[in-house]
Formats: structure tokens, C-alpha cells, sequence
């Protein structure tokens, strides 16, 4: 497996964003997954000052709703609270049953200046479309999955912004083909050594930014497990391309 942690270079995050909107401070790396896939992290994107005012307008302003979602042929209500962002026209969101409005970037303008910081750091993204979800305490998680939605193009570029409590983001390489019966016990255990070091683990900070790139949503699955000891607000806002 290739894998590898190196710092920023200069085409993959903007050296002029102004100060107000993103900081270039502390440690900033890609992550190197093989294959065409990166994860790109920022643990310091915004000023603490900054993120904190944005997430005090997030907890209060947003229209939160917890939808009833269908998941292996039983309805639950979905784990943590949610809304949609999108720019007219585009082809309407759905997932595991669920369908939901979709607001406009004017309704709250905050938004769109979120949009903006993101934008000023990734050069040539255009995102229009805009997933927040709010995770109220420790048991509200997102189950493993991949945003591989026709909708997004074949190497969608995902940027995660957070907010509040620090949660845990896992990663892990889609399950292959079981082995063949006659294979060797030693070709086995091989495929399991390398399972095993495929999995990745990011501390999600407050005001931190997450992106995903290249093959990453094609061969990779991620999730935000429960945690018992986390007891605070953590609100997530994850902005896409939608391409058709």
C-alpha cells in the first residue's frame, strides 16, 4: 500500500486567503491513500474567534430537522440532525429514502460565506451544494458509507468543515472479493495484513478542514462513530459539486 504524510505544497492551498477568513497556521498535510486517493487536512483553517461565531449562528439559525430514513428494509429515525443547501437546478438530493428541501444560499447568507473561505483555499473548486449535519451528543454518528453518487462525477472533490466537539473521522478501504478457497494460507494472510493497514483515523477539530479527493469516494468508506465521553454539540458542514 502506498501511503505517505507530507506537508502543503503550493498548489494545494491558497498562500494569499485573507486572515479573517482562514489561517495558515500549525500543521497542514495530505495524506496519501494510493491509487489516486488524498485526504487533505487543515486542523487550523479558521480562528477560533471566527469558528466559534459561525457555530453559535449554526446551532441557533439553521432549520435542523432529524428525518425518518429507511436503512436495510426498516425505518429509524437518521442519528444526528440535518439540512440542504443547494444552488437552483440541480438535481435533487436523496439517500436511503429521504428526500430533502433544499434551501438557498440567500436564506443564509453565513452560508455563503462559509463557501467563500472554502473556496479562497481550494483554487478552482466550485461547489454548489451543501450537507450540515449536527451531532448533538456522543450517540449521534454517521454509519460507514462513500459519497459515491453519480451526481458528484467519478473523482468528486468533498470539503468537510467542523465545528464544536472534536470527533473522530475513520476511514477504511472498501471490502474486496472474498478469497478464493484455494488460496494459500500465506496469500491470506497478506490480504489481511494489508486490510488491517488500510484504516485511517483524523481528530476532527474545531474550526478544521477535511477534504477528499481523487478515487477517495470510488475505494474508500468513512465514518464519525459514537463516542460515550463526547457530550457536546458538533455541527459538520460538508460541501460538494454536483456535476449533473
Amino acid at each position: 500500500m502506498s501511503f505517505r504524510l507530507r506537508g502543503f505544497e503550493a498548489t494545494d492551498l491558497n498562500p494569499n486567503l485573507d486572515a479573517n477568513s482562514c489561517e495558515k497556521r500549525g500543521k497542514q498535510s495530505i495524506t496519501d491513500l494510493g491509487d489516486g486517493s488524498e485526504v487533505v487536512y487543515v486542523p487550523k483553517f479558521l480562528s477560533a474567534e471566527r469558528a466559534w461565531a459561525w457555530f453559535d449562528y449554526l446551532d441557533k439559525e439553521i432549520p435542523w430537522t432529524r428525518p425518518l430514513i429507511h436503512v436495510f428494509g426498516r425505518s429509524c429515525l437518521q442519528p444526528r440532525d440535518t439540512c440542504y443547501v443547494a444552488s437552483e437546478g440541480l438535481t435533487a438530493l436523496k439517500y436511503s429514502g429521504y428526500q430533502p428541501h433544499a434551501y438557498t444560499w440567500d436564506e443564509y447568507p453565513v452560508l455563503r460565506d462559509i463557501l467563500q473561505a472554502v473556496h479562497e483555499a481550494l483554487p478552482g473548486t466550485r461547489f454548489n451544494s451543501l450537507l450540515l449535519n449536527r451531532y448533538k451528543c456522543g450517540s449521534d454518528y454517521v454509519a460507514w458509507h462513500s459519497d459515491d453518487e453519480k451526481v458528484y462525477g467519478s473523482t468528486p472533490k468533498i470539503a468537510s468543515v467542523s465545528f464544536g466537539c472534536e470527533r473522530e473521522f475513520l476511514l477504511k478501504k472498501k471490502p474486496v472479493k472474498k478469497e478464493a478457497s484455494n488460496a494459500s494460507e500465506e496469500q491470506k494472510h497478506k490480504r489481511l495484513k494489508i486490510s488491517c493497514q488500510d484504516q485511517h483515523k483524523f481528530l476532527l477539530k474545531h474550526g478544521s478542514l477535511l477534504v477528499m479527493r481523487g478515487y477517495t469516494q470510488r475505494d474508500w468508506i468513512h465514518s464519525v462513530p459514537k463516542r460515550a465521553k463526547s457530550g457536546s454539540v458538533r455541527i459538520n458542514l460538508t460541501f460538494r459539486q454536483i456535476v449533473m
